[in-house]
């Protein structure tokens, strides 16, 4: 599996965390913010973003609740009109991911698998292609999402994203990026 999009970590002032940019340096603006999701776009190349921090999170090691050290934990839907990407979700665990083990994403009923990558980074995890629409509807659909990663050292995290403000930003971004 192949991401288009390559993410380097930039430092978002607004947001104080580390967003998804490519590697070359450009200005980033926030243009909009819905509930728990804010839209970012960068103008040259054109590039639109929306992203979101956990309200909530937890760890386990051997079913036991640790302590642990995270970097930033988000999730982004990337829209990169100069490349084709309409829509890429993307999960920043905030540490290294396993990469033998999949990323489960849960939205109501439905279950998606988000696979680490080392080669491109190795906290981030990615759907399959073909799965980034089917998520996008799931998230415009749902209140919350569950993300449950395991990191390199075998600690299993659980993520809860609000969806509050999703498919506002959602169409705010895709309006922006045209």
């Amino acid at each position: 599996m192949v991401r288009k999009y390559v993410i380097g970590p930039i430092m978002v002032a607004a947001l104080g965390v580390a967003a998804a940019m490519p590697l070359q340096a450009q200005e980033l603006a926030m243009v909009d913010s819905e509930t728990d999701w804010s839209v970012y776009v960068a103008d040259s190349p054109k590039e639109c973003f929306i992203v979101s921090k956990p309200t909530s999170w937890s760890a386990q090691r051997d079913g036991a609740a640790v302590t642990v050290r995270r970097g930033d934990i988000r999730f982004y839907i990337s829209l990169i009109p100069g490349e084709q990407v309409e829509n890429e979700p993307s999960f920043l665990a905030g540490y290294p991911l396993r990469q033998d083990t999949p990323v489960e994403m849960k939205i109501k009923d439905a279950t998606f698998s988000l696979y680490p990558n080392a080669d491109i980074n190795a906290e981030y995890a990615w759907p399959r292609p073909e799965d980034d629409s089917r998520l996008i509807a799931a998230m415009r659909d749902g209140a919350e999402a569950m993300v449950v990663g395991t990191s390199a050292r075998g600690t299993v995290t659980t993520d809860t994203f609000s969806l509050m403000g999703f498919t506002a930003a959602y169409e705010k971004a895709k309006e922006m990026c045209r």
